[in-house]
């Protein structure tokens, strides 16, 4: 039986190579002596078919290996937890993971949630005393260890472990564009931010539930899902796209097969924690719900805009020094702007001239939550850039993106220092104009999504494949019969492009 049969993604084509395809690479490509020749008959061999030991997913798994190693390096100062003289912010190399071994009491010997409330969903936290324990326990043992150090590399580790096997998904996923998960593999975000919490956890699930998605099992794609929401909750709404191209492709029962496994999942997971211990396991609410204006977001940048404008009268908040003032107003204007931009994308998916790929549009939700989020922490990166990845593998903007992102982690520190100091290492325009830029590259990277959906002919990922390699059942099922007319019916009415 054929690959395509079974999995439900055709394989059977040549390789793409960026420096013919991409028109960035294309042009980078000159400086080491032009693109890939039209004679290079070996390297066009279909996926899995070339014939030599270093083929292009061998390469790109090793660049991972080689990024992480990296940032296993630049976290090196931190990792004996002496941070003297504020050698995390001056080495830019804090992580929450060391920190929180002694500020969440693993150190004592604490059980997540049952002696101590934590501040992340349940399974991060599961997490951290699955790791945390048989460490303190070590350290009780042998009292000469450095348990910090210790519990730190385990966790760098693992979550390495998971970053390889997110760029091992892509690889499964577009396995006729194995390039493409070298934008994840060199990303400079992962680079700096891969250790710097636990988000490598659920964006790992993440994508072994999108996997799942894309091999024609909801159930099993839904329980990821769930279980990846149970440590961070962005990937929950990643069901959101799924029910709604479910709709347009008329595999409703998939779509609410796998919402019904991940509700499930996550209720699974979260009751032996929320029933016994529900003041603790509340932490992670009440702290979100509580939470002002955080640094580095669209409301942070307000704020700054607040201060530089002056109030029609003398001590008059600017609208987002009021929101800041007022936070269940906050969060309820946070909320409502991320679910209109969620309808938005709905209406997109739904009334397109061709169905988008579930990548574009899980990648546009998460964006969305990032934007108008009122916290936008600099690890945060990790979310999108798998996403980016399957939602549009250009190389052009994402560098661009990439590039923003080298800035605010710089700034960032430096505002961390200042703060520490309380003498200000960059002025604070510099500082928002980092974060400026950051979320004005992620929404030119939304932009640019939005024109391959509404001119499909651009996707980069359909001059490969056919339809979705990512959407499992949805991958080149015709949309029911009231889409259709009113799709042809749109393609129809669009002015042909040019």
């Amino acid at each position: 039986m054929s690959i395509q049969s079974t999995a439900g993604i055709d394989d059977s084509g040549p390789i793409d190579h960026p420096s013919r395809s991409d028109g960035f690479v294309h042009g980078a490509s000159e400086l080491i002596g032009g693109p890939l020749g039209d004679h290079a008959v070996a390297l066009d061999k279909p996926a899995g078919r070339e014939g030599r030991f270093w083929t292009a997913a061998r390469i790109v798994l090793a660049l991972v290996c080689l990024t992480l190693a990296l940032h296993w390096v630049q976290k090196s100062p931190c990792q004996d937890g002496a941070w003297q003289n504020n050698v995390q912010y001056t080495r830019m190399c804090y992580t929450d993971v060391l920190a929180l071994y002694y500020a969440e009491g693993l150190n004592e010997g604490k059980v997540p949630y049952a002696d101590h409330p934590v501040e992340y969903p349940v399974l991060t936290g599961y997490f951290m005393g699955a790791l945390g324990l048989p460490v303190h326990a070590l350290g009780v043992n042998n009292p000469g260890i450095n348990q910090g150090r210790w519990f730190y590399n385990l966790n760098a580790l693992v979550l390495s472990a998971l970053a390889v096997a997110t760029v091992a998904v892509i690889l499964s996923l577009r396995r006729r564009r194995p390039w493409d998960a070298a934008m994840f593999a060199l990303a400079p975000a992962l680079l700096l931010t891969a250790t710097v919490n636990w988000d490598l956890l659920a964006v790992g699930l993440a994508a072994f539930g999108l996997l799942a998605w894309a091999r024609r099992r909801p159930a099993t794609a839904g329980v990821l899902l769930g279980l990846a929401g149970a440590a961070k909750l962005w990937p929950l709404f990643l069901l959101g796209p799924i029910l709604v191209l479910g709709l347009r492709a008329g595999r409703l029962r998939a779509a609410l097969t796998a919402t019904g496994a991940g509700l499930v999942a996550l209720v699974a997971v979260n009751l032996p924690v929320a029933i016994p211990y529900r003041d603790n396991w509340n932490r992670f609410f009440d702290l979100n719900t509580t939470r002002p204006i955080d640094w580095g977001t669209l409301w942070y940048i307000g704020r700054w805009l607040d201060g530089k404008i002056s109030p029609s009268k003398p001590g008059e908040l600017g609208p987002f020094e009021w929101l800041n003032a007022n936070i269940p107003t906050l969060n309820w204007v946070s909320y409502l702007l991320f679910g209109l931009a969620c309808l938005g994308v709905a209406a997109l998916a739904l009334f397109a001239p061709r169905r988008p790929r579930l990548g574009q549009i899980a990648f546009l939700v998460i964006a969305a939550f990032l934007i108008f989020s009122k916290v936008w922490s600099q690890q945060f990166v990790l979310w999108l850039l798998p996403l980016a990845v399957l939602a549009r593998p250009r190389w052009g903007a994402f560098l661009a993106w990439q590039v923003a992102e080298v800035c605010y982690f710089v700034a960032f520190y430096g505002e961390l220092l200042g703060s520490a100091t309380s003498k200000p290492v960059f002025p604070e325009g510099v500082f928002v104009l980092a974060a400026s830029l950051r979320l004005i590259t992620v929404a030119v990277l939304c932009g640019f999504v939005i024109r391959d959906i509404l001119r499909p002919e651009r996707d980069a990922v359909r001059s490969t494949y056919a339809d979705d390699p990512d959407g499992g059942v949805l991958d080149r099922a015709p949309d029911v019969p009231w889409f259709a007319r009113r799709t042809n019916q749109l393609r129809t009415e669009m002015p042909a492009s040019t």
